[in-house]
């Protein structure tokens, strides 16, 4: 009897360590990437490639994090009022609009990133607006997304060409407002106080004639919003 017993342990336990091998993996995805000089592979050809893009990076997409895509991680980081280690760690990977998965990320790790950037976008083009003119200027930038004549892709458009003044004046490199936090939760949830509109504008600022031949949809704060 003794024995019997001790051969079910024992099979009980072989069952256990076959259950905690085949976790090992799992465990491992799930951990926060982080990528520096040496690391190599297909999330480093997307930070390289956005960093190309975007005017950081001008070597090879080679998907090898060396010299220059460290010294170009760097510029990225400092002007994005990020810690400056040359390390794409979670903070630098949400900047750039990717997540830590090489497979392209979870749901979760893509819209935790996509918040952080519409967020920042949304305190640097609309601070000291009314909190529903916040709420329309993240839902701006979610209806360019969606739309054929816009990138596909949240940071695509919020870091498109000339799109957005804030990035260029280096509004978008100040702290991020709590409101504009709320803001741009509100908007990926679906509220869309601007109407549909794709374009907004200060029309006491702003100097495009271009802009005020779109058509108007409705006036929040000190924005007036157009199609």
């Amino acid at each position: 009897m003794p024995f019997k017993r001790k051969k079910i342990a024992a099979v009980f336990l072989a069952v256990l360590m076959l259950f905690a091998m085949a976790a090992l993996p799992q465990i491992s995805r799930t951990q926060a990437a982080v990528y520096s000089w040496g690391s190599s592979g297909p999330m480093v050809t997307k930070i390289q490639n956005n960093l190309k893009k975007w005017g950081y990076y001008s070597g090879a997409v080679d998907g090898v994090f060396g010299g220059e895509t460290s010294r170009a991680v760097r510029q990225f980081q400092r002007k994005n009022g990020l810690a400056v280690d040359g390390i794409v760690g979670s903070s630098t990977l949400a900047a750039l609009g990717l997540s830590g998965s090489s497979g392209g990320g979870s749901a979760a790790g893509n819209q935790n990133s996509n918040l952080y950037l519409l967020a920042r976008i949304i305190s640097a083009e609309a601070r000291g607006e009314p909190y529903e003119g916040q709420v329309a200027v993240g839902a701006v930038v979610l209806n360019r997304v969606r739309h054929p004549s816009f990138p596909n892709s949240l940071s695509g458009v919020i870091y498109q060409n000339g799109a957005f003044t804030a990035i260029v004046d280096g509004q978008f490199d100040q702290p991020i407002s709590s409101s504009a936090y709320r803001a741009a939760r509100d908007a990926m949830n679906g509220w869309d106080p601007s109407g549909g509109a794709i374009y907004y504008y200060n029309p006491v600022k702003s100097t495009s004639k271009w802009i005020f031949s779109r058509p108007v949809i409705k006036t929040i704060g000190n924005h007036v919003f157009a199609k």
